[in-house]
């Protein structure tokens, strides 16, 4: 295979709006230094006690949890485009507002509102690629923006720890300025996609009675869970088999090191699979690679498992988004996205919970249960598939 017909089949046949959908993604999560650093930023640059800080960022998750949900109506009612580049110019101006904030009602005023539209451009940008990609190739578009995420996360960690170290002005600043980017590339280069309907009504009221999506997004809340286990108790479970935070940051770089190198290899294949099937397959091996976290001890141990389930994860990469997609009528993809979205908010408010009362009874008790909710996931949406496909065949037309 001669490197363009490589090349095509990797990036190939995908609109121009859509990479300029992509750059702007990269772009805003290049810029993304603030949120890992939050509670840094409060505990020493507002010397907030861990308590207060903890509050503050409660409020962003309550936050967080309505974004998606309302960010979700609002791409069905006033279009893709305005959504997702209100919700941006919204960060930005949120961004520097939270910079300069000094006292407590200031900060939750302005965390809340940095929850809320952070992420509010999610489901937009989901129904903008369902609007402008055909069917077969939806799981590889939706795999190139979750690399550009990762790529640019992984960037932006790195340069947010060395801006932090020159004040933290400088992180609300960058932020600000790469939301804004995304803004105005997206609304000078990507048209608006929402598509004219007859149908009536749009929100979430529709979007519950949907049995199948309800029950998917059932399945996504379980898998979220899972995976968000990596950025809270994980850490603290390492720890206390052993490793320091260094070994920890380490073996977790090779996450990030997979994903950049690997999924893009493997986009191209996946699409042509069966989506139920290779998403069910995607969360099991995930859940395996999390079970296995309990026998754990040492740097080699845990980089072991991170291959098992980073595998699990790039296996899943494109394809909810591909099925959210496939189940959603054409004006209401927004609110589809946005459940899908809010399974995930959900989740992060869940995962430190219920995860942090099993470790306290053991790791294995940790573990053993998040495997366990993986895997029933991963067996519900098997059961799933078949209504998944007959949807899918019928949105087609």
């Amino acid at each position: 295979m001669s490197a363009t017909t490589f090349m095509q089949a990797k990036v190939g046949g995908l609109p121009k709006p859509f990479w300029a959908l992509w750059g702007g993604t990269l772009v805003n999560r290049l810029g993304t230094v603030v949120s890992p650093f939050i509670g840094v930023y409060l505990t020493q640059g507002r010397g907030m006690s861990v308590a207060a800080a903890g509050l503050v960022m409660g409020v962003y998750g309550a936050g967080a949890l309505l974004s998606q949900l309302v960010a979700g109506v609002l791409t069905d009612r006033i279009g893709r485009r305005a959504t997702l580049t209100g919700g941006m110019l919204a960060t930005a101006a949120t961004m520097i507002a939270l910079g300069y904030s000094t006292t407590l009602p200031a900060l939750l005023t302005a965390m809340f509102l940095l929850g809320l539209v952070i992420d509010a451009y999610r489901p937009a940008s989901n129904a903008m690629v369902a609007d402008l990609i055909s069917p077969h190739d939806r799981p590889r578009a939706y795999g190139l923006l979750f690399w550009a995420i990762n790529l640019g996360y992984a960037v932006g960690m790195t340069a947010g720890g060395r801006l932090a170290e020159m004040g933290f002005t400088w992180l609300f600043w960058i932020n600000a300025a790469t939301s804004l980017v995304f803004a105005v590339l997206v609304w000078r280069a990507v048209p608006e996609t929402r598509p004219e309907s007859t149908a009536r009504g749009t929100g979430f009221a529709i979007v519950l009675k949907d049995r199948l999506m309800v029950v998917f997004t059932l399945v996504v809340l379980g898998n979220a869970l899972v995976y968000m286990q990596t950025v809270t108790m994980l850490p603290v479970a390492m720890t206390e088999a052993g490793l320091t935070t260094g070994q920890f940051g380490l073996a977790m770089a090779l996450n990030g090191v997979l994903i950049v190198v690997v999924q893009p290899l493997v986009s191209d294949l996946i699409a042509r699979l069966d989506w139920a099937r290779t998403m069910a397959l995607g969360i099991a091996v995930m859940s395996i690679g999390f079970g296995l976290t309990a026998f754990v001890t040492s740097t080699m141990g845990l980089a072991l498992t991170i291959v098992v389930w980073t595998a699990g994860e790039i296996a899943t990469a494109g394809i909810a988004g591909t099925v959210v997609a496939a189940l959603a009528p054409a004006h209401l993809r927004g609110s589809y996205s946005g459940l899908f979205g809010f399974a995930w908010a959900l989740a992060a408010v869940l995962a430190p919970l219920f995860g942090g009362a099993l470790l306290e009874i053991s790791p294995m008790a940790l573990w053993f249960t998040v495997a366990g909710v993986g895997l029933v996931s991963a067996a519900a949406l098997l059961t799933l598939g078949p209504a998944i496909r007959e949807r899918a065949a019928l949105n087609e037309f």
